[in-house]
């Protein structure tokens, strides 16, 4: 089954990741990685920091000749922030030696993991706390998720997102992001996904994208920050994946946890979701008729009955706050004084949601993989492709 982990910090010296499970005989390349990462430092709103990270993991183990071998795959990727200041970080993240006149970091930022994570693990410096919980570490998770991606790529199943707000600036109805968002799944969801793309703010409508921006250049001025709403699409999914029979095998269960495990994401939901339950049953739940096989004349449900696949495009929505990190500062309690004080700043974004998508997109990838896996079985491509073909009636070629 597919899993993955990753190790390392902000400013360490690089991110590792470990991807477990992956099939033998997949074709994949450290291009076809680097496309992700490259999406993921693009949008406005962006800090500093992406002007000069340049992001690219490259393979230690597990590929060989472009293919999967079904070992563990390593991935490496260097920290440019480290290597840009090498007379400071190495210093403040040495990994031997007295600690000498290395600063305390004790003003904990209200909204991060700074103070409980000090408490958990009874440091008295934050920033152990800082540089793991930062989302720094989403790119290598977006490298060890683009292995799943590739997998299920090649079963035609694709996957796209785009934002659908930003702080006050968005779509007024599921109905309204229906109209522009359905038309590009008549291909799949990887249109949705280059379509955004041309936007800065990874919009498909062009008003709504510069009003988006007007609303980030307004809250930059006022040293604050902006969260907002995006979603995420998937087609070509086969019907019955997932499960109704135990809590931790049904589907959107799964997709909930990998969305809300992400940095920053205070919210998830399934198609309606939460305007489900404004709504009356019978503008809630999706007819079915039978025409070679059956199907659904709406998808409200989002792709997803009973923790289970229905057949139709998936439908996932996630809810991003604001950065916690803002050039404003917001009252804390130094740990030390105990005194309130200003927080510090930290370099950050204004809005880190165009980015965020591309992480969303990744992090549910291992999930339906996963399902996939559980579904049809097989250690190498050539046989699920052909148990998947065979059971699905999908045309793989």
């Amino acid at each position: 089954m597919f899993r993955y982990f990753t190790s390392g910090e902000s400013h360490g010296p690089s991110l590792t990741g470990i991807v477990e499970g992956a099939p033998a005989g997949l074709e994949i390349t450290e291009d076809e990685i680097e496309q992700h990462l490259v999406r993921r430092q693009k949008g406005y709103g962006r800090g500093g920091r992406m002007a000069f990270e340049k992001d690219r993991a490259t393979f230690q183990s597990g590929v060989r000749f472009g293919k999967t071998t079904g070992a563990p795959i390593a991935l490496t990727m260097p920290n440019r922030a480290y290597e840009k200041d090498k007379s400071n970080w190495p210093v403040v993240m040495a990994k031997e030696g007295p600690r000498g006149d290395v600063e305390k970091i004790t003003l904990p930022r209200p909204g991060h993991a700074d103070l409980v994570g000090t408490q958990k693990y009874n440091f008295d410096d934050i920033r152990p706390v800082i540089e793991r919980s930062s989302a720094r570490e989403t790119a290598m998770r977006v490298a060890c998720c683009s292995v799943a991606r590739k997998f299920l790529r090649e079963l035609g199943i694709r996957i796209g997102g785009h934002v659908i707000r930003i702080g006050s600036v968005g779509y007024n109805s599921w109905e309204d992001v229906r109209k522009i968002a359905d038309p590009y799944l008549d291909k799949d969801a990887e249109e949705i996904y280059h379509a955004a793309d041309e936007s800065d703010v990874r919009c498909l409508d062009a008003d709504l994208s510069a009003k988006m921006r007007e609303e980030i250049k307004l809250r930059r001025k006022e040293g604050t920050s902006l969260g907002g709403i995006y979603e995420i699409l998937v087609t070509g999914l086969p019907a019955g994946l997932g499960s109704y029979v135990h809590w931790d095998r049904k589907i959107d269960g799964q997709i909930a946890q990998a969305i809300v495990s992400t940095q920053a994401m205070k919210g998830v939901e399934i198609g309606l979701g939460f305007e489900a339950g404004h709504r009356q049953g019978h503008d809630v739940h999706d007819e079915i008729y039978y025409d070679n096989r059956f199907k659904r004349r709406t998808n409200r449900a989002g792709g997803v009955e009973g923790g289970m696949t229905t057949g139709m495009p998936m439908i996932v929505r996630g809810v991003m706050k604001p950065i916690p990190t803002m050039i404003k500062p917001l009252k804390t309690a130094d740990l030390e004084t105990k005194k309130v004080e200003d927080t510090r700043y930290e370099r950050s974004d204004v809005c880190a949601l165009p980015r965020a998508v591309v992480v969303a997109e990744s992090v549910i990838a291992p999930v339906l993989a996963n399902a996939i896996l559980e579904r049809f079985g097989g250690d190498s491509m050539d046989i699920i492709r052909k148990r998947f073909s065979e059971e699905t009636g999908y045309d793989l070629k």
